[in-house]
């Protein structure tokens, strides 16, 4: 175990809160939204997944509130987006590379986090998911998309798989770094080969999608 275990949490954290407010910040360019349209969706889309997170697992006032880091990130994030839209424009379809790298980041610091606090490996590993596609499924019911979590693509088994390589992993006794870097490289590169293979999760048999 590290030293300062926390330490893992707090770094995945913190990336994960600035990447998933770039790609909030972008859906909202995109949408044609304006600078308070840009703020509201980086903000949500980066703190609304840890927020339910916290909330469930009893950490008081959320981490979100707590600790005005965890706002001014995505603010930044969101005005950063906003003032150099033009360019940000042009990686338009990098938004899902940097939700995948959101997602990746997230779903191991939501599943460290609660073992932290005293969770066992599989509820863990389920708050460490809602942690992951919480922030992604309100910015798209926000900006009148269907969520992607909700969508045929693969999007919340590799979330689940990186959070259950954090939980068991930590339950093992294994450092926090180790299983941070493991469980987000499974979640993003899971991610990104469903995003560019088309990987789709399976439907009821006899069903047909519309």
């Amino acid at each position: 175990m590290p030293a300062d275990p926390s330490l893992t949490v707090a770094v995945a954290d913190y990336v994960g809160i600035f990447v998933f407010a770039v790609t909030g910040g972008l859906v909202a360019v995109r949408k044609g939204l304006d600078i308070f349209g840009v703020l509201v969706l980086a903000g949500t889309t980066a703190l609304a997944g840890g927020f339910l997170r916290d909330v469930l697992i009893g950490a008081t006032p959320p981490a979100a509130l707590a600790d005005w880091h965890h706002l001014i990130v995505p603010i930044g994030a969101g005005l950063l987006t906003f003032w150099f839209h033009p360019a940000v424009s042009r990686l338009e379809k990098m938004i899902n590379i940097f939700d995948a790298a959101g997602l990746a980041l997230f779903c191991v610091a939501g599943a460290l986090k609660a073992m932290d606090f005293g969770l066992g490996p599989l509820p863990s590993t389920i708050l460490g998911m809602v942690t992951a596609i919480g922030g992604g499924m309100i910015r798209d019911i926000l900006s009148g998309r269907i969520p992607t979590v909700l969508q045929q693509q693969i999007y919340a088994i590799p979330a689940f798989a990186g959070a259950a390589v954090a939980g068991f992993g930590h339950e093992l006794g294994l450092s926090q770094l180790l299983l941070g870097i493991v469980g987000g490289l499974l979640c993003f590169i899971w991610r990104v080969l469903a995003i560019w293979k088309d990987w789709q999760a399976p439907l009821p048999r006899g069903s047909a999608s519309v």
